[in-house]
């Protein structure tokens, strides 16, 4: 890590941020304190950052698989899960979105802080800019996660999405209906200027 490095606590936990990599915010705390994972599931963490999900995720789980399309993202967590002492528990790899999976590849609990926020032009180049922008509508990320996620997914699995209402999240209900699943809002959390967080778990 350099200079630059911010570190960033939850619980009993650290984490250190490169610079081009998405500091946790609200967003990322409401997902963890609202995190649940059950011994010996098998947990994808989509979109890791610095990988606070799949770090906290790895104390139960069997099986953790972090990915990030930001390379700095995945050194970032790789380190802090040494730092955490579980890098034994986590595999770590740059992909964008599941194309580094296997497509037999089936998980218990997929979790997205997906990017959501809408952007007037197209999305930006820096690899910070992708951790947060969702295109025009705010929706271009979350709807390929959404088409995909399905097949990775066991029977009695899970998906728990992080959104803003920003990113119109009745068409998340209803594109994860066209796929059968059903959804459920988790928590909401009202943010300054009409902003609302909401954490949706997708089931079939």
């Amino acid at each position: 890590m350099t200079s630059s490095t911010k570190r960033v606590y939850f619980d009993d936990y650290v984490f250190f941020v490169d610079e081009n990599v998405y500091e946790p915010a609200e967003d990322s705390f409401l997902f963890a304190e609202n995190l649940e994972v059950e011994d010996g599931e098998r947990v994808l963490d989509m979109g890791t950052g610095c990988g606070i999900l799949g770090i906290l995720a790895s104390t139960k789980a069997r099986e953790v698989i972090a990915v990030d399309v930001n390379p700095y993202a995945v050194r970032c967590a790789k380190y802090n899960s040494k730092v955490n002492n579980v890098r034994s528990k986590i595999a770590i790899v740059q992909s964008d979105l599941f194309t580094w999976l296997s497509e037999n590849a089936k998980f218990d609990l997929v979790l997205f802080n997906a990017p959501y926020l809408p952007e007037n032009d197209r999305i930006s180049d820096s690899w910070i800019a992708r951790a947060w922008a969702g295109g025009v509508t705010g929706r271009q990320i979350i709807d390929c996660f959404i088409s995909a996620v399905p097949k990775y997914l066991k029977r009695s699995g899970r998906v728990l999405l992080m959104q803003s209402n920003l990113a119109n999240v009745n068409e998340t209900v209803f594109k994860f209906a066209e796929f059968n699943m059903h959804t459920r809002f988790l928590v909401k959390h009202d943010l300054p200027f009409f902003e609302t967080l909401v954490l949706l778990e997708a089931y079939f």
